[in-house]
């Protein structure tokens, strides 16, 4: 929670929180896709993937419209998102200076090391990182 609250300070002088880049991160590398293959890319649900894009899409930096096959939907970063995220990467960097700084660089690959593990360990089958959560919030018994 630290870590994300210094990352989110960083990242309010492009006008973003940390997950706003991150999604924006993501659409801009994968994009054109589908919000399906969005959500499970990013291991969320279609309407927390829904209510995160809002603000994006209100700011013209994201998107949505027809897919390739016109069936469905596909999330394609815009012109003007280019430019924002080009901006917020800048502030993204000086964050991850900042913490290299304080905790060290071998400590910082450690920690994303084990968030990787953390994250992949959590998320069941069907990409649902919540879904096994309930085990780790149960007290243990001793």
């Amino acid at each position: 929670r630290s870590v994300s609250k210094r990352y989110d300070a960083e990242m309010a002088h492009a006008g973003l929180k940390a997950s706003q880049f991150s999604l924006l991160s993501h659409v801009l590398s994968l994009g054109p896709i589908s919000p399906s293959d969005l959500a499970a890319r990013m291991g969320m649900d279609a309407s927390t993937l829904t209510r995160n894009l809002r603000p994006l899409t209100l700011k013209g930096w994201v998107l949505q419209g027809p897919g390739a096959d016109h069936r469905g939907r596909s999330i394609a970063i815009t012109a003007v998102g280019l430019t924002k995220h080009a901006e917020a990467r800048l502030h993204w960097k000086r964050a991850q200076q900042q913490l290299n700084q304080r905790l060290g660089k071998p400590e910082v690959a450690a920690l994303h090391r084990l968030m990787a593990h953390a994250q992949a360990a959590l998320t069941d089958r069907l990409g649902d990182p919540g879904a096994e959560l309930g085990a780790l919030t149960d007290p243990v018994e001793a």
